[in-house]
Order: C-alpha cells, then structure tokens, then sequence
C-alpha cells in the first residue's frame, strides 16, 4: 500500500493501577485526522501493574484498527516505547530471553510483548513519548478514562 492509501491513525495511551500490582486500568484515544473521527476505550484487571496496563492500553488501540495503519502511539511509557523500538528486537533473537549479569533470564511480561509485536507487525508504527501529568490533554483523558476503569476492579 502507498503513504496515500495507508491510513494514518493516532493512537494516545495510558495505564493505571492502585498499588502495584494491585487493580489496574487502561485506555487510548484512537483518532483519524484526516476524517476528525475519534473513539476512546479502556478496560482493567483485578491483579496488575502499572507496566502491564500500559502495554495493554497500546495493544488494544492496535487491536481496534481495522486496517493496516500508519500509527503514531502516543505515550508515558518509557517501558513500552523504549522496548517495542529498542528492546524487543534482541529479545526476539535471543528467545525472549534477556540478559541479567552473566545469566539469560525470561523477560517479563512475555505474553503481553509477543502480543504487541504481533499487532506491530500489522502496522507501521512509531512512538512519541509525552510527560505524563504535564497537562497534555489526551494524556490527561487517557489517565482519567484508566483511573475510573481502576475503580471497576477494587
């Protein structure tokens, strides 16, 4: 597909979780500039942390494209952009394994990281990282949307 065919699709994310692990949320706003359309989602689990809602936030906005897409995720997660861009690759090559001193050891989160690949293998997909709690209005909705999906699991 060319640039002008491929959709480009922003998708802003966030996690949350009381007390960590403890009950936990996520959420995304999924936004189409080009059409203006716009659609929020979030969700949660009764034992998480903080890692694993925002992996779950950028997943499932993934998930809810219909198409291959251009995709600029939009974050506060260093943990999730630095390791799908920086991490994962090594990890993949070295069997989802990652070095700790002189030893191999499982990477955490396994499942959620092979199910992020998979949907990143579905788009083309960079990352932007904002300052959490700075005032960025997507990133503060995403927050509130995750915080009440909290209080569902409490």
């Amino acid at each position: 597909m060319s640039e002008q065919t491929t959709p480009f699709v922003q998708i802003y994310t966030d996690g949350a979780c009381s007390g960590n692990p403890g009950p936990g949320g996520w959420a995304y706003i999924l936004r189409h500039p080009a059409t203006g359309s716009e659609k929020e989602a979030s969700g949660g689990a009764e034992e998480t942390t903080n890692n694993q809602m925002e992996m779950q936030a950028v997943i499932s906005g993934l998930i809810a494209l219909s198409k291959s897409s251009r995709v600029e995720v939009i974050t506060d997660s260093t943990y999730v952009a630095k390791g799908a861009q920086e991490w994962m690759p090594n990890w993949k090559k070295n069997g989802w394994r990652r070095r700790e001193g002189k030893s191999w050891k499982p990477v955490k989160n396994v499942e959620l990281w092979q199910q992020l690949d998979e949907q990143l293998s579905r788009h083309e997909v960079r990352f932007q990282l904002v300052k959490g709690h700075s005032g960025h209005p997507e990133n503060e909705r995403c927050d509130e949307l995750a915080v009440a999906a909290v209080e569902q699991y409490k």
